[in-house]
């Protein structure tokens, strides 16, 4: 990755007016993608410009999903621009306001604070309460602010995962094409460091790491997704490994340390409240009220062979974290038995590893 990027407060401008040469942000990209993004213009027709012959890169005839590397020419159209321009001009503005691409940073709500970049690669600090997508019932989220300040740039900086609405913490961001293919594939293996502090009911009864397993299963309840713990040979079933460490223990809270061996929907809630140590101001999962505090944070996400972006909680009061707790390591922790049930297994010091990490 480049580490002559912009710092997300600024956009490369990408006009439909200027000659379309693929930026280093765009480089990897199928064509119709980087089409799309400059001249936001139907799929369909783009796919059939490209099949007939009138887009061609650097002179030569190509397909739809052809690749487009930093510095190509891709030759379209003569009416192409202009087609662009008037569908740009006829989109709808935001209601009372006159559509502005220069002012649109200065007109959205701001982005999270930024705790961290490495080339086309951002960390931001979500806030709780605030979604990664838009979705019914909210349309402001990371994304359309992230669209709204970067309306100009060569390549829209996309999120990498996602976080629960009511999860603060750490989330990263990718500003170019390789740099969001990348870290996705990392994410998909398994090799990215991703670490959470919570606040869970009752007092957590483990003074060792311990592994926590279930098989977990996505299941329609009311029109709502829910979570639920299954049988590991029940259909669509899918293990959730995690490694859990105490931080401070009490009768009625403790705060504990995830890290997350695998990557499952609402992973963290569902496991701790199965255990009987419900996340606190989980709705739910547990037995808070809705609109309630929910005490889970994303606290380091690390790459391989890459850098650590680390952000403490806002948290006050008993609840609050003032120090940065050390991550948990995976080597040279006991694995589980292979035939063990579901639940919380302490690790012993008999410097075997977990078998799952590799």
């Amino acid at each position: 990755m480049s580490e002559d990027n912009p710092p997300p407060t600024q956009a490369p401008g990408a006009s439909v007016t200027e000659i379309p040469v693929v930026q280093e942000p765009e480089s990897g990209q199928k064509l119709l993608q980087f089409l799309q993004r400059r001249l936001n213009l139907p799929q369909a027709m783009l796919h059939r410009w490209v099949r007939t012959g009138q887009v061609r890169i650097n002179g030569s005839r190509c397909k739809p999903f052809s690749r487009v590397q930093t510095g190509d020419t891709v030759r379209l159209p003569p009416f192409a621009m202009k087609m662009a321009a008037q569908c740009d001009s006829a989109s709808p503005a935001p209601e009372g306001k006159e559509q502005r691409k220069d002012d649109a940073a200065e007109d959205g709500p701001p982005l999270p604070p930024l705790v961290g970049k490495s080339g086309y690669l951002w960390a931001f600090d979500k806030p709780a309460g605030l979604p990664v997508h838009p979705g019914t019932g909210h349309e402001d989220s990371l994304t359309t602010r992230l669209a709204c300040h970067f309306a100009r740039a060569s390549f829209m900086p996309t999120p990498v995962h996602r976080l629960d609405r009511g999860t603060s913490g750490v989330i990263l961001v990718a500003a170019s094409y390789a740099a969001l293919d990348e870290t996705q594939r990392a994410l998909r293996a398994n090799t990215v460091h991703k670490e959470y502090v919570a606040w869970v009911a009752g007092r957590w009864p483990h003074e060792q790491t311990c592994l926590v397993r279930h098989f977990l299963r996505k299941e329609a309840v009311n029109g709502f997704e829910r979570v639920r713990p299954v049988r590991a040979a029940a259909p669509d079933a899918k293990e959730a490994l995690c490694l859990v460490r105490a931080l401070s223990v009490g009768d009625r809270a403790s705060l504990v340390q995830v890290r997350l061996l695998t990557g499952r929907t609402h992973q963290i809630r569902v496991q701790l409240s199965s255990l009987g140590h419900p996340v606190l101001g989980d709705a739910k999962y547990g037995q808070a009220r809705a609109g309630a505090t929910l005490y889970l944070h994303s606290l380091r996400i690390a790459l391989p062979e890459g850098p650590a972006f680390t952000c403490l909680p806002t948290w006050s009061g008993p609840h609050a974290l003032t120090a940065l707790p050390e991550g948990i390591a995976c080597d040279q922790l006991a694995c589980r038995p292979p035939s063990c049930p579901d639940g919380a297994f302490p690790l012993g010091e008999d410097a075997a590893t977990i078998s799952p990490l590799h």
